[in-house]
């Protein structure tokens, strides 16, 4: 007699359900332990004369006792680290249940509140995995959002500045380190297309929310010729076509008349009736604000130019660099 296979997937599921209940419930109580010990240390630490001194001792007696009853996980360092979770986290009712420790672990690691709260935030809205997390924190993600922000808001006035989705989710620089290519190197616009598409998963999470492929090389004909888009994408979150450029020198204004001919071209041809207004995205190894503000770049909503890095940058290259270009702008 054979068991029908629809039966024995019932089954798995039911299965396979309990266990994610159970793990997803293991995981709440086990940050919730994690920061209890750490507000029990902080309370105990405050009873001492001296906190520096005695802070020390506990931390170090605790640990040993812990680690005789319950093995690794206990050291001083990871006893500190709960101690840092309480104070970073005060308010108990505010963890997020989507995260485990490891997520923690990795927010832990970034000093500013801001920042931290976005990281926090993100990971949990937008279900990033501990690699994901920790990739985005090691690549300034949060840094390079409010850069892009911060010199949309002088492009637009100090007065009124208008603010779209788009926003949001576009980033200044984009970082490509996970390409693994030495820099400087001697390649060309096409081996970096064929680059990102062969990492096309770990390219669309640096894209952002909301990013689904759909080709490369993308023809639209009109009644002459045709022409090639180096990648279009569609954003389910602002519900429009994004249109990719690749370059590897710096933006030209050839460059930027290209682009805003390709986003005409996809309205015209392409853009379904629901779809919102085509976005234009032209990656360049560099750009220089003089162009930008005598193009059709300035104060677009839809055309943007934004830098591509092969390695990972440093949160001072980035303030250096973000604090440059708004200097820049602001002059202009």
């Amino acid at each position: 007699m054979k068991i029908e296979r629809k039966f024995i997937e019932d089954i798995k599921g039911m299965l396979s359900t309990a266990r994610q209940q159970a793990y997803s419930l293991v995981n709440k109580s086990m940050v919730h332990a994690y920061w209890s010990i750490g507000k029990r240390i902080t309370e105990e630490e405050m009873k001492g004369a001296a906190r520096a001194t005695y802070g020390s001792y506990l931390i170090k007696q605790l640990s040993i006792e812990l680690s005789k009853e319950y093995g690794k996980g206990f050291d001083e360092r990871e006893l500190r680290k709960m101690r840092q979770f309480y104070e970073y986290f005060p308010i108990r009712d505010a963890l997020r249940p989507e995260l485990s420790w490891t997520h923690y672990r990795f927010i832990l690691r970034v000093g500013d509140i801001n920042a931290r709260n976005f990281y926090t935030t993100e990971a949990a809205n937008e279900t990033w995995g501990t690699r994901q997390l920790e990739r985005n924190i090691n690549s300034k993600y949060y840094e390079r959002i409010l850069a892009t922000k911060n010199k949309q808001a002088v492009v637009q006035s100090h007065d009124a500045i208008k603010k779209t989705a788009a926003h949001d989710i576009l980033k200044d620089p984009y970082v490509f380190e996970f390409l693994g290519i030495e820099f400087p190197s001697n390649y060309s616009e096409s081996q970096l297309e064929e680059a990102l598409i062969n990492k096309l998963q770990h390219f669309l999470l640096e894209l952002g929310k909301g990013f689904a492929f759909v080709g490369r090389q993308y023809a639209i004909k009109t009644d002459t010729k045709f022409f090639y888009i180096d990648l279009v994408f569609y954003n389910y979150i602002l519900k429009c076509f994004v249109l990719v450029d690749l370059k590897i020198t710096e933006l030209t204004h050839q460059d930027i008349g290209q682009m805003d001919m390709y986003v005409r071209m996809f309205e015209d041809f392409k853009k379904g009736e629901t779809d919102n207004p085509t976005i234009g995205i032209i990656l360049c190894s560099d750009k220089d604000e003089t162009v930008i503000k005598y193009s059709v770049l300035n104060g677009s909503e839809h055309l943007f130019a934004s830098r591509y890095r092969l390695y990972l940058p440093t949160a001072q290259e980035l303030i250096d660099e973000m604090q440059k270009q708004l200097a820049l702008l602001k002059q202009h």
